[in-house]
């Protein structure tokens, strides 16, 4: 379907791919939320929302994880329309395959020991306030609302949106049920580029004016700046009560490539080997590198250091860890303090321990291979 006004736009706020879980790596078919077109929750191209379901067993029948994929957002009608050919704007686009259940997902014990067994939903690839709570509400009718403990994850803008919608989907659940949310590579720091400026800001601008996204972000955070910038994780994140995870690495490949060293910002190119390939940076860009570490460490200290908080910051030069098997639970190479990324989150999940950790030893970005 070809995109013939504007109409789709105003729901396209969040990327949505939820998975529940299913007896094989792949997971099951799409299931098509058909009555929710009914709803105005449909994808850009007016198709309904869709989602990968994988059940549960043993004792994490009650236990529900959901899960909201990354993949950017569209700024102008334009990139909206683009998207309507793929899997990111329309659930006619999307196929089974295109998610692999791996790392957080994975129904393997070995591989997953602290959700292997949870009911797991995502391929929220689609965006929009009203897709996620069409998606949501149909998870509760599958039992979810008797959830023991439930977990709302995302990578990259999807991790975005497990913040923006936290306190939203903590609503849902009664007090006795434990909920938490967990962020991967959707901390996108407020930091300037390399020409000293903020034009990624101006991304975030448009996205919020397109999409109409102001009634949906934290009131009390648009209450005090413009709407944009309670995108942005540090401006929102001290408003956000139920407990949150955020796993991070400092020199995350898209925030060096799309809020550093924009082409905007590096208008002769001068950066562009490099931020691709940090082994051909000169000294002088590495210093660069490890400078806008230290910004987004500033920028991650609101964050605070309560209990409820959790967080696990490394410094390799990578984008997304909690859907890669290797990255997750695999390899060594991962670990902070000879802790895997899975066993540090099931711990502050279950309130084994108190999970705060940065890696303040191999501080130059580098490549996690061991």
């Amino acid at each position: 379907m070809k995109v013939r006004s504007n109409k789709w736009l105003p729901h396209s706020l969040v990327s949505i791919f939820i998975l529940l879980k299913i007896e094989n790596t792949s997971g099951e078919g799409i299931t098509l939320i058909e009555g929710a077109v009914a709803k105005g929750a449909v994808c850009l191209d007016g198709s309904p929302p869709a989602y990968q379901f994988d059940a549960g067993f043993g004792e994490g029948l009650q236990n529900w994880l959901v899960h909201i994929q990354g993949g950017g957002w569209c700024y102008s009608v334009k990139d909206c329309y683009s998207r309507t050919y793929n899997l990111y704007g329309s659930s006619k686009n999307m196929k089974s395959s295109d998610y692999n259940f791996t790392g957080i997902m994975s129904n393997k014990q070995e591989l997953n020991p602290n959700f292997y067994n949870w009911n797991r939903a995502t391929n929220l690839h689609f965006r929009g306030a009203r897709v996620f709570n069409a998606i949501v509400e149909e998870l509760l009718s599958k039992g979810m609302k008797f959830a023991s403990n439930a977990l709302l994850s995302g990578s990259s803008a999807g991790g975005l949106a497990s913040i923006l919608h936290c306190d939203k989907f903590r609503d849902l659940f009664p007090k006795s049920t434990r909920v938490k949310c967990f962020s991967d590579a959707g901390y996108f720091a407020h930091v300037k580029d390399l020409s000293g400026e903020y034009k990624f800001e101006g991304y975030y601008d448009m996205i919020v004016t397109l999409h109409g996204s102001s009634k949906n972000l934290n009131p009390e955070c648009t209450s005090k700046m413009k709407p944009s910038l309670c995108f942005y994780p540090q401006f929102v994140i001290p408003y956000v009560k139920t407990p949150v995870f955020i796993l991070q690495t400092t020199y995350d490949t898209f925030q060096v490539q799309n809020i550093l060293a924009t082409p905007q910002a590096d208008p002769k190119g001068l950066f562009t080997k490099c931020k691709e390939d940090i082994n051909v940076c000169s000294s002088a860009q590495i210093q660069r590198l490890q400078d806008f570490r230290w910004e987004f460490l500033e920028a991650f200290l609101v964050v605070g250091n309560g209990t409820s908080r959790g967080w696990f910051v490394n410094n390799c030069f990578t984008h997304g860890q909690c859907e890669y098997q290797s990255k997750w639970s695999g390899n060594s190479a991962w670990e902070l303090n000879h802790k895997a990324i899975a066993q540090a989150v099931g711990d502050w999940f279950y309130d084994r321990g108190t999970i705060q950790m940065i890696d303040t030893q191999n501080v130059l970005p580098h490549y996690c291979i061991k």
